[in-house]
């Protein structure tokens, strides 16, 4: 049995330390270098770079870490995969091997790519093989982006055997870049669900970089050495367990805290579908070994779907926004004329563009002692096939109120502007059958791999959370967030809300508290949308989707936080009666 194979991360998104790779690369001893680059937003971010400069739709900040510490990743034999390639992976790929040739080195790169259904969608459309991810919708021809599927490690694994040294990858799942690895070091086989399971979820923790080890952490004030965080690694068995850390002497920790904040990072419910295996959160179980080193075990797996999730980013038209400042007194009334004065100033009434929504962000103070502490936001926001209609159209409207309507007026963000256009994302799904891998090996032929994956059928009995006593006695009003810790963020047009506790009985207290109906009542925003509420009595969490919460995907949300990120910060703020007895 081999040993257990160290795969470390150095960037959880495409604009991450950059120093992050010679740290990980120099600061301990690791086997594999990853880094997630991609994000679907990133999807849209990089077809605006690729078509300013064909080509070019790869992280090229990679390249340059690549050129940092190639050549000691060559001395140490650490092998490097990553998404960086983008759009381009074949760019990708040659762009490292130009840096090697100045270098005097020679690495293996090879590069894996079939998930870019562009060159496709024509015909994918006619014959009816992309639908909706979550409707069954047929997809319907639009003036398409991106078009990406999810790609599963055994493309990767391929690369891998054939002696490369480094592997670029388009756009496969976020886990992926760690399960390759760890199926290729133990030779698994595409049926072995408990151990890709596990990988999966050791993937899940360590690919947003430093949120496993203390960044975006709900009790970040208990963390040491939050200035420089250090970047995790995941020791993963031959059985799929895993141990999560981080190297010594780096700041933030590695806790069973850490862990659970980062396993309810954009997920749905208990299934974590995936190319490779269907992964059973309800059956992971968390144990601290020792400080900075969280065991990961128990985890079960399940064939996965017989689809691919694809990545579609569409054209959604031209958005504009105009905000306002109101300060002091009688906001209701100062916003409620700006609102009124504007839309009459203005060529168009509101129900002339395809959405226009107005927010007022209440971030005044009672009794301000700063002049900021006194300012709401009125933010009125439109969107529209016609860049005309949602350009100074638009935004001019705003000049004619500054001297004739409120007291104390001003803007922020700056004057009337041009719309800009915005991208819209649609998850999609695909029959895996119908998108092999290519593996490319610099110098040599390209090969296919099937993306299918065998049937099989599994039993998955999820773990047992801890049975005690629901707290009782006397209560305090008190922030959520004493206790409780969360985390949150978006998945296309949804957002996904974490909640979790640090202990048994803080668990049962939460369980029977924080349901659907209280969550919407703490969030009154949501009151209106879908809700679905997992428990994961095992992590000692709930983790709730809320459906439509960010619109039509990050990229097109008017939400001030169009990431939800900090959405579990303001569950946790909410005032709420508990037990004294959790106080303690």
């Amino acid at each position: 049995m081999a040993n257990p194979v160290r795969v470390a991360n150095c960037s959880g998104f495409f604009g991450d330390r950059m120093s992050a790779a010679k740290e990980m690369v120099e600061g301990g001893p690791i086997d594999f270098l990853t880094g997630d680059w991609l994000a679907e937003l990133t999807m849209l971010i990089l077809a605006r770079t690729q078509a300013k400069r064909p080509g070019a739709g790869y992280a090229r900040t990679f390249v340059t870490q690549m050129e940092e510490v190639m050549g000691t990743c060559l001395d140490k034999g650490i092998k490097v995969v990553t998404n960086a390639g983008g759009l381009d992976p074949d760019n990708c790929a040659e762009a490292v091997a130009e840096v090697a040739q100045k270098l005097g080195l020679n690495p293996k790169i090879a590069y894996v790519q079939g998930d870019n259904l562009m060159p496709r969608m024509d015909d994918l459309i006619a014959a009816d093989q992309l639908r909706h991810f979550e409707t069954g919708e047929p997809i319907k021809e639009a003036s398409f982006l991106t078009a990406n599927a999810y790609l599963g490690c055994w493309g990767i694994v391929d690369a891998l055997e054939r002696g490369a040294d480094i592997v670029i990858t388009g756009r496969t799942t976020d886990a992926a870049v760690v399960c390759g690895p760890a199926a290729f070091h133990h030779g698994w086989a595409r049926d072995d669900w408990n151990a890709l399971a596990g990988a999966v979820t050791a993937g899940h923790v360590i690919e947003c970089g430093t949120q496993a080890t203390g960044g975006n952490y709900s009790f970040f004030t208990e963390v040491p050495g939050m200035i420089r965080t250090g970047f995790p690694w995941a020791d993963i068995a031959a059985d799929g367990s895993s141990i999560i850390g981080k190297h010594d002497g780096t700041g933030g920790e590695v806790s069973i805290g850490t862990v659970t904040s980062q396993l309810l990072y954009e997920i749905g419910g208990p299934e974590y579908f995936g190319p490779d295996v269907t992964t059973r959160f309800d059956t992971i179980e968390l144990e601290q070994v020792e400080p900075d080193r969280v065991r990961m075990h128990g985890i079960q797996g399940e064939p996965p779907p017989s689809t691919l999730k694809v990545c579609i980013n569409r054209a959604g038209g031209f958005r504009n926004d105009v905000n306002v400042c109101l300060t002091g007194l009688d906001i209701e009334a100062k916003a409620a004329l700006i609102e009124e004065a504007f839309w009459l100033a203005s060529p168009y009434n509101p129900d002339d563009y395809a959405q226009a929504t107005t927010r007022l962000m209440r971030n005044d103070c009672e009794d301000p002692e700063t002049n900021e502490e006194a300012v709401a936001i009125l933010k009125i926001s439109v969107k529209d096939p016609d860049a005309a209609k949602v350009g100074r159209a638009f935004s001019n409207g705003m000049g004619d109120l500054a001297l004739a309507t409120i007291p104390g007026f001003f803007g922020v963000g700056g004057g009337p502007g041009n719309g800009r256009p915005f991208g819209v994302y649609e998850p999609a799904c695909i029959s895996s059958a119908t998108v092999p891998q290519e593996v490319a090996v610099l110098g040599e032929e390209t090969r296919e791999v099937s993306s299918v994956i065998p049937p099989g059928d599994v039993s998955v009995s999820p773990t047992a959370g801890p049975d005690v006593e629901v707290p009782t006695g006397p209560t305090r009003r008190v922030p959520l967030g004493l206790v409780y810790g969360s985390r949150s963020g978006d998945k296309g047009g949804n957002a996904n809300l974490g909640v979790f506790a640090r202990s048994d009985e803080a668990w049962a207290w939460l369980d029977g508290f924080l349901t659907t109906e209280k969550l919407q009542e703490l969030l009154p925003e949501t009151a209106s949308m879908q809700v679905d509420r997992h428990a994961l009595p095992a992590l000692r969490s709930l983790n709730f989707l809320i459906h439509g919460l960010l619109e039509e995907g990050v990229a097109a949300s008017t939400r001030q936080d169009a990431q939800a990120k900090s959405l579990g910060e303001w569950l946790r703020a909410r005032v709420v009666d508990m037990p004294e007895a959790l106080l303690s």
